[in-house]
This record gives C-alpha cells, sequence and structure tokens, in this order.
C-alpha cells in the first residue's frame, strides 16, 4: 500500500490567526483515498500538538494565535513598517518528524495564499532532503492562481482547480469522492471545517472562487451529514463553514441540510469564516441557523458606497445587511458575535467611503472588521493592481503589504485604530 504524507506547511507573513483554519481540501483528498493508502499529517498550525497546546490559549469559539517566530522580511517585502514572521511548528520539529519516518511513495502539500509560497518551498526542501525519490504533489489556491511560479518550487505535479482525475492517474489508484475527509489523522481535533456547496454565481471583481471552484453547486448531502457525525465522534465542538456561497438557494441546500443536522441530533458550534451573503438573510433562515447551532455570523460587506458596490459585483447594499443584522438578533444571536467585513486597501477605494461604511455598520451596534485587500491575478481588480506592483511576484500579493502600499501607512492605521475604537464601544 502506497505511503502518503500530507502536510500544512507554515506560514509566512505579517500576520496570522487561527479562525478555524484547517486543511480541508488536502484532508478531503486523503479521504478519497480511505483505505487505499496509508497516510501521515504534519500540519504546521495544528494548535493542539503537544510543542503549542499548553501555550497558545483559545477564546470560547476554539479560535487563537499560532505559534510564531520573527523573521527578516523578503527584499521586496523589506520596506513594508511591520514584522514579518513565521507562523506554525518550528522546522526542526518536522525534520525531526521526516527523520523517524519510513519512506513515503508521495506527499501532498496544501497551499493557500500565493504570498505563503515560502511556507511551501521549505517544506519541500525537508521533505526532498529526507526521502529524495518522493513524488511531490501541490494543489489548493496558490497551485490554481500561479500555477507557473508554483512549478518553479520543484514539484512533480500541480493540481489546478479541483478537477482530482490527474492527481488519481498520478498516483494510480481510484479516488472514491464520495468519502468524508481524513478527519482521524489528527491526534487531537477541536475544531472542524466543512462545505456543502462548491463554486460561487456571483463574479465580484475582486475574488478568485470563480477561477478556483467553478460555478455554483451543491454536494451530496449524505456525505455532509456523515462527515459532521465523524467530527463529533473525534471530539470537535467548533465547525467552521468554508462554503463560499452558503446561502445561495439556502431553499434546496442550506435548509434541508439543517432539517437533518436538527433530526441526527448534532451538536455542534457553527461558524462562518466566509463572509456570508446578508441579501440572503430571512427571518425563517435566521431563526433556523440559530436553533441548528450556528453561533458566530461573519457578513460580507465591504462598502456602504452604491456606486463602489455596483461597480464590484453588486453583492449587498446598505439596507439589506441592517436587515439581515435585525433578523439574526431576533433569532437569538449575539450581538458581539455578528460581524461585517469591509475591504481596506482595494484599488477603489477612492470611490469606496470607508469611512462612512464603518460607521454605518457600527450603527447596527455589531462589530466591524476590515480586510486587508490581496491583489488576486486574473481578477479585474487585481489586475489592475498591476499600477502599484509587481503581480509576477507572489510575495507582493500581500494584503498588509499591498494595503499599506495603496493606502499609505498612516491613513490605514487610522482607518484601523477608527474600527478598534468603535468596536470597544460596541462591546461596553
Amino acid at each position: 500500500m502506497q505511503r502518503i504524507l500530507l502536510v500544512n506547511p507554515a506560514i509566512y507573513d505579517f500576520t496570522a490567526y487561527d479562525f478555524w483554519l484547517k486543511p480541508y481540501g488536502l484532508l478531503e483528498t486523503a479521504g478519497a483515498l480511505r483505505g487505499k493508502a496509508q497516510f501521515e499529517l504534519f500540519d504546521y498550525l495544528d494548535r493542539c500538538h503537544r510543542f503549542v497546546s499548553s501555550q497558545q490559549r483559545s477564546d470560547k469559539w476554539a479560535r487563537g494565535r499560532f505559534y510564531s517566530e520573527k523573521i527578516q522580511p523578503p527584499g521586496v517585502l523589506k520596506d513594508i513598517p511591520r514584522h514579518y514572521q513565521r507562523f506554525g511548528l518550528p522546522r526542526e520539529i518536522f525534520r525531526q518528524f521526516l527523520s523517524q519516518q519510513e519512506k513515503f511513495d508521495f506527499a501532498f502539500i496544501q497551499t493557500v495564499m500565493t504570498y505563503w509560497y515560502p511556507g511551501i518551498a521549505e517544506a519541500i526542501k525537508d521533505i526532498r532532503e529526507y526521502n529524495p525519490q518522493v513524488k511531490i504533489v501541490l494543489g489548493g489556491n496558490y497551485a490554481t492562481i500561479c500555477p507557473e511560479h508554483a512549478r518553479s518550487l520543484g514539484a512533480d505535479l500541480i493540481v489546478e482547480g479541483c478537477d482530482l482525475e490527474p492527481l488519481a492517474d498520478f498516483i494510480g489508484i481510484e479516488l472514491g469522492l464520495e468519502q468524508p475527509a481524513l478527519w482521524e489523522s489528527y491526534d487531537k481535533l477541536i475544531t472542524g471545517a466543512i462545505k456543502i456547496t462548491d463554486g460561487c454565481p456571483f463574479r465580484c471583481t475582486y475574488c478568485s472562487v470563480p477561477k478556483v471552484y467553478g460555478g455554483f453547486k451543491p454536494r451530496p448531502m449524505q456525505k455532509a451529514i456523515a462527515e459532521l457525525e465523524l467530527l463529533v465522534k473525534l471530539g470537535t465542538e467548533n465547525v467552521a463553514f468554508y462554503d463560499d456561497a452558503l446561502l445561495h438557494k439556502a431553499d434546496v441546500v442550506l435548509i434541508p441540510f439543517l432539517e437533518e443536522v436538527l433530526k441526527h441530533d448534532i451538536k455542534l458550534n457553527f461558524h462562518t469564516p466566509n463572509a456570508l451573503n446578508a441579501r440572503f438573510v430571512t427571518k425563517e433562515l435566521a431563526k433556523l441557523m440559530v436553533t441548528a447551532g450556528f453561533k458566530t455570523f461573519y457578513l460580507g460587506f465591504e462598502s456602504a458606497s452604491t456606486q463602489w458596490q455596483e461597480q464590484t459585483g453588486s453583492k449587498v447594499f446598505s439596507q439589506e445587511l441592517a436587515d439581515a443584522v435585525e433578523y439574526l438578533k431576533e433569532a437569538g444571536a449575539d450581538a458581539n458575535d455578528i460581524t461585517a467585513y469591509q475591504i481596506l486597501g482595494h484599488p477603489a477605494i477612492d470611490n469606496q467611503q470607508l469611512e462612512e461604511s464603518i460607521r454605518f455598520v457600527a450603527s447596527l451596534d455589531i462589530r466591524g472588521m476590515l480586510a486587508d485587500f490581496s491583489p488576486i491575478p486574473g481578477t479585474p481588480d487585481g489586475d489592475a493592481c498591476a499600477k502599484w506592483i509587481d503581480l509576477s511576484e507572489p510575495l507582493l500579493h500581500n494584503k498588509t503589504a499591498f494595503t499599506i502600499i495603496r493606502t499609505g501607512f498612516d491613513e490605514s492605521n487610522r482607518l484601523k485604530d477608527l474600527q478598534r475604537q468603535l468596536n470597544r464601544q460596541i462591546a461596553g
């Protein structure tokens, strides 16, 4: 039986925080090979690992800081006035792990943000040193958005998008896509993730989802319920939905799913770190979500400017956000656990009316969160950023760096200070 190493690499960035971050695509791929290969998982970002579990505290919903070390930034980021860090377990722990393992036939490495590739390069280098003959596979967002750059790191196969047939052909094993993700590969698991849909029907000009995942489509209900039951069996209490359009066609996807959750008496705390579309929050849906166990609600807002919304995809307007917040509060959601995302550093920030948007969110008595803009090549807004940066260098896609480059250090700090001040006032 083939031996396969699963790696969720370290993050090289100015900031990183564990908002239920799990290598879901990697675990799903391994799940499709359950019983057909032997697996070992090394997750650099596992806060339950014995090296960091006593040091890294979690909040009531199991979020928390990663272990990190300050390092020198790469040359293209040396002028950014922020501390550059390596987030994740120390490199030596991975090297010790590799030295104690039998040889692997394949190594699958998860990729996420394009500008996190130094962690991928580090993992590849160490794997090659201890297991020179292993075949290394990269999949995920970076591998899909920047495939040529990903190939330069020395992997043997780059899996672009969601089509796993090239992988099946490469390893010579048929995939069982009906299987849940391989969550049992963790020694201890307090948080998990799930998707009940793929893709998104919208075409927001700043988003990579259509390129990576394609159009919207539901996933099999039976697989999703089986996955939740597995997570419960493993002791998980908090589960994040990784869907990009969770509320789209709720009457045929989310509502039947939540009815099954209640029918099976599945007790979990659900979270929505990927922004929910406030337009689709109704009184009835809000009530069902709260009843089924949803605890945190992150709503995509981006801007109170109608002009800006219309030019970027008409995702949601101010009154739709206000209505959604009212419905969630009426359903019993804690206002302190309702957050509206807004983009900071967008190339069209001059039309965004961002300060007005921040104050509008605060007027609803919910938290606001400024999400730094990351330029994504191949999207209209990402390509527009060639005016300020060299898009061919993924390090310059860094959200912290680009926001400072586009907005200015002082203005970025002013807006973030305003957001923090308003959040403190709302929290009392």
